[in-house]
């Protein structure tokens, strides 16, 4: 008994044990079953705040789409307003918007007539923008290089390529920064026309004609309407030249193949025999004279001139006293190297660079104009004009003494507000042999020529001075 009571006792003892373990396990049990719900509940309420957030920023991002089209619906609408209404139709508008609002504000009949007045005129007027311009439109022009002073001679080809009939336009040939107008008629189905159009050169340059531009507008001036086409063509108007004796540009004498005083190795020549010295040239051995004397000489020749004739021109705007004296310059200048061209002669016409506005170096170079052809050369010289920033006459002549080898022959082409010394130091910027002419251009002035220290200063009133001004020149 004692045992069995030993016995009860371990089993309650093992049962309480087992009890206590059992509820604290229970315990932990539900605890934990309690926290995962709260993750559970924390994660799906995380997750419906995402979609929220999500969903709203779907939201602000379409609704910034559609005013970003809408803005530039808007834009697109106002562009197409604003290119075809006149000053003189927004002066309807505003007169339309105020005479009703006044006119209803205020009770005012008369504000209200003249308010809807302007309402009926500009809707009348937009009826006449309604349907495209069908025309085709073909420019061309006779001759695209002319005179100052002459008139070119343009056409235009309008025709109807369609089936119907379309109405009356006008034909707008841009030239330059001016228009010409050109009315067309109503034209028949298939029917083609043909008008001439003139364009007076009345100054040099380079002007760009077209594209023509049909404009249909109403009575009243209220809209217009444009129409473009992509045809277009470039006017070159020439300088005037005058027609210089082919032996004013080489200063009467003719400088090919005169000896100087420069020694060389190789030349027509012939001036002497010297003794070898290393460097030269074995084909230049006399081979008798070497046999002669034991050593080995060689010839020495003296070195021909090849004429170069350089023109400089002037571009900076204080050396001139008006822009008639710089236009008289630039005919100088391509009536010199126009002669120069014809007689087959090396030439250079030359102006100085112009330095960049914000550049903080001075460009000291020559823009050297196409001397091919007389065609070539007076094309560039349409195209130049005078510059605040160009380098002066002396530094034209420095860098082109750099630039061009074998001048022989140079003309200085300047206004008469140069400074006869910065003519002098132009020319003293050019190599030593080099025959320096210097025409000064003086509108409306007398000619006048002197010589001081070898150069030569001729001063011209008009275009028709330069020949006999030379022919003084040559004759000193």
């Amino acid at each position: 008994m004692p045992v069995v009571t030993r016995a009860s006792a371990d089993t309650r003892s093992r049962t309480r044990t087992n009890a206590r373990t059992n509820g604290r396990a229970s315990t932990r049990t539900s605890a934990r079953g309690a926290t995962g719900l709260r993750d559970l509940t924390s994660t799906s309420l995380r997750a419906d705040a995402a979609d929220d957030a999500g969903l709203a920023a779907n939201a602000r991002l379409s609704v910034a789409r559609t005013l970003r089209r809408a803005r530039r619906a808007l834009a697109r609408a106002w562009s197409a307003v604003t290119a075809v209404v006149t000053p003189l139709g927004w002066a309807v508008a505003v007169l339309a918007i105020a005479g009703l609002a006044a006119g209803y504000a205020l009770g005012w009949t008369e504000f209200v007539v003249i308010g809807w007045a302007a309402v009926i005129a500009a809707a009348v007027a937009a009826l006449f923008l309604i349907g495209r311009i069908r025309h085709g439109v073909t420019l061309h022009l006779a001759d695209d290089r002319v005179v100052v002073g002459a008139t070119a001679v343009g056409q235009l080809t309008i025709g109807n390529p369609g089936l119907r009939l379309l109405p009356a336009i006008t034909v707008d040939v841009p030239v330059g920064e001016a228009a010409l107008d050109v009315p067309v008629p109503p034209l028949a189905p298939r029917q083609q026309i043909e008008e001439l159009f003139r364009v007076p050169a009345t100054r040099r340059g380079v002007f760009p004609v077209g594209p023509a531009r049909a404009t249909r507008r109403d009575p009243l001036g209220l809209v217009r309407r444009e129409h473009a086409w992509t045809d277009a063509s470039a006017l070159y108007v020439h300088p005037l030249t005058v027609s210089v004796p082919s032996l004013s540009t080489g200063f009467v004498r003719d400088l090919e193949g005169s000896p100087t005083r420069d020694l060389t190795s190789d030349d027509v020549s012939f001036h002497a025999l010297r003794e070898y010295a290393p460097g030269d040239e074995r084909r230049s051995i006399h081979w008798r004279s070497t046999a002669k004397t034991g050593r080995f000489m060689v010839r020495q020749y003296e070195e021909t001139r090849r004429s170069h004739l350089m023109v400089a021109l002037s571009a900076r705007a204080d050396e001139y006293a008006s822009d008639e004296e710089f236009e008289l310059a630039v005919s100088v200048a391509a009536s010199l190297g126009v002669r120069a061209i014809r007689d087959t002669r090396t030439v250079s016409v030359v102006t100085g660079e112009v330095t960049p506005e914000f550049s903080r170096r001075t460009v000291r170079s020559v823009r050297a104009f196409a001397s091919v052809t007389p065609t070539r050369l007076l094309d560039d010289l349409a195209a130049v004009e005078l510059e605040d920033r160009a380098l002066d006459l002396a530094a034209t002549a420095r860098a082109a003494a750099d630039t061009i080898g074998g001048i022989s022959l140079a003309f200085l082409v300047c206004g008469s507000a140069t400074e006869p010394a910065a003519i002098r130091e132009a020319a003293r910027q050019l190599p030593l042999g080099v025959d320096v002419v210097a025409i000064v251009c003086e509108s409306e002035g007398v000619p006048a020529q002197r010589v001081s220290a070898g150069l030569t200063v001729v001063t011209i009133g008009y275009l028709d001075d330069l020949r006999p001004a030379l022919n003084r020149a040559v004759a000193r």
